[in-house]
Formats: structure tokens, C-alpha cells, sequence
């Protein structure tokens, strides 16, 4: 007789009984953003996860797709050494396609999958309050520039008000990184950023942060060589060594950030394998790389 089924529902028996009514915050980004497919794979886990009596808390980005929009407006998009210029034209597409598309398909997939979903940007309610961030210092052809990027922000306060309400009713809310400054002034927030804020700041017992990789890994072109914990007293090391490099360094800072704050754990997984949050939260050995604090 085959018991495959049945010893996947009791392994992840214990994980169930020690997340109940906790709080989860999900960074979803990536392939997920455009695959239909990856989407709706995830959201049927983030259902299932309310279901089971824990508490998710959606986080979103949509770079790829602001960049498409804008193209198809008719504006082209200036990055300056990969970071991205947001003048009013840019921040005025961000939110239209952050808080008026991406968020909204979410919602009614969450819907869809028998959950009860609703749609917040950090304006509503106060819920991120953020400040424009400094001119950056980049190094262009090895001469230092000073760069202003725009309606660029980073958080001051998360309130958590809002959040506490629609968690504690059923809801699951889906955040656009969409911030404003003490001035009533709109700005755009990193996805991973804004979601380890969050998760600090709610006392989230896990913050999930889904890319493309399936995690850090020795070598870069070698999934093989995954690394399936990895405490932030070793995350600079691992920076200074080049195994984190790139883009995954924002991740990491915010995971760092996160952990410090008393997020218990921070899971980096390949959104683009199916049902990955169960696989990463329900089983022993996981499909991610955990970031925690010693």
C-alpha cells in the first residue's frame, strides 16, 4: 500500500501545530509576477495557510512589469547603475500598475481559492510611513557620482493597526510597496525592503521571501550546492566571499534586518517550483535557504 500521501500529512503535522495562529509575511515576486501558472500555485498555498490557522500577510514588487508599462506609454525607463530613477511620470505608473493591477489580480485569486482577500497599499490607513531616501553614491566607469532617484523612499514607521484588524478577521492582505512621507508625498518602497519592515514590526513568526534561485548557493550556477541555513553572523563573510552578490544582497540585508528584529526565520525559495511555501514550511528538509539569529 502506498502511504506517500499520508506520511507528507503527518510530517507536516508538527510544523501545522507549531505555526497555528501565527503570523506569516510573503514577499512574492519573480517569474510569479508574469507566470499565471506560479501564481495561482502560490496563492492556493497562502489559502491553504489561512486555512490551517496561520496568518499571511501578502508583499508584492512588479519592477518587470512597471518597466512594460511605461514602455507601452511610451516612457523609457532610466536606471542608473541597476537602480531605477523615479521621477512623477514613473511614480504615477508604479502605483497605477502596483496598486491597481497587481494588487487587484491577487485579490481575486485569493477569492477565487475560497480565501478572503483584500487589497492595501502602504498609504491606506498610515500603514507605511517612509522618507525620501538620500542622493546614492554609485561608481560609474570608476568616477563617484551622487545620484538623486526620485520618489525613492525608505520606511520611518510601519503601523500596524490596519494590518491587526483584517488579520484578526480572516482577511489576508496584499500590500503594495506604495509609501507616503509625513508631506502626503508618494513613494515607491522595495518589495523586499517594505516586507521585512513589515514583518518586524508585526512580530511575524516567519518572512518568506520568494526569487527566482532556489536559495544561496556556493556556486552560482550549481543548484546542487545550496545552502539550507545560514545565520546572519555569517551574512558579510558570505557577501565579502562574492556567494552573495548582486541582487540577492538587498534580500539578505532585509532578512538581516528582519531576524535581528525577532522574525524567527527568513526563507529564501524559488517561487517557480510548485506549491513551494508548503514544501519550504511543512517538511523536514525543505527546498530553501533559512536565514536566523544564532
Amino acid at each position: 500500500m502506498n502511504l506517500t500521501r499520508e506520511n507528507v500529512l503527518i510530517e507536516a503535522l508538527p510544523y501545522i501545530r507549531k505555526f497555528y495562529e501565527s503570523i506569516m509575511v510573503i514577499k512574492i515576486g519573480g517569474h510569479a509576477m508574469i507566470d499565471p501558472k506560479i501564481m495561482d500555485d502560490i496563492i492556493q498555498d497562502i489559502v491553504l495557510l489561512r486555512y490551517v490557522g496561520i496568518k499571511p500577510v501578502i508583499v508584492h514588487g512588479g519592477g518587470p512589469e512597471i518597466t512594460a508599462k511605461m514602455e507601452r506609454m511610451g516612457k523609457k525607463p532610466e536606471f542608473i547603475a541597476g537602480l531605477r530613477v523615479t521621477d512623477d511620470e514613473t511614480m504615477e505608473i508604479a502605483s497605477m500598475v502596483l496598486v491597481g493591477n497587481i494588487s487587484t489580480n491577487i485579490v481575486s485569486l485569493i477569492g477565487l481559492h475560497g480565501g478572503k482577500g483584500i487589497g492595501l497599499s502602504g498609504k491606506d490607513g498610515r500603514t507605511i510611513i517612509a522618507r525620501k531616501k538620500k542622493n546614492q553614491k554609485i561608481m560609474i566607469e570608476d568616477i563617484e557620482h551622487e545620484v538623486d532617484l526620485g520618489w525613492v523612499g525608505e520606511t520611518e514607521i510601519i503601523n500596524t493597526e490596519l494590518l491587526d484588524i483584517v488579520t484578526e478577521n480572516g482577511y489576508i492582505p496584499v500590500i503594495s510597496p506604495i509609501a507616503m512621507d509625513m508631506k502626503g508625498n508618494t513613494l515607491n518602497i522595495n518589495a523586499d525592503t517594505a516586507a521585512g519592515d513589515i514583518a518586524a514590526a508585526i512580530n511575524a513568526k516567519k518572512l518568506i521571501l520568494m526569487t527566482d534561485v532556489p536559495g544561496i548557493l556556493e556556486k552560482h550556477d550549481d543548484k546542487s550546492t545550496r545552502i539550507s541555513q545560514v545565520a546572519i553572523q555569517d551574512v558579510d563573510k558570505l557577501i565579502d566571499d562574492k556567494i552573495i552578490s548582486g541582487g540577492m544582497i538587498p534580500k539578505i540585508r532585509s532578512a538581516t534586518i528582519a531576524a535581528e528584529s525577532g522574525v524567527e526565520g527568513i526563507h529564501i525559495i524559488d517561487g517557480s517550483v510548485s506549491h513551494s511555501i508548503l514544501l519550504e514550511l511543512f517538511t523536514d528538509k525543505g527546498i530553501g535557504t533559512m536565514i536566523y539569529k544564532k
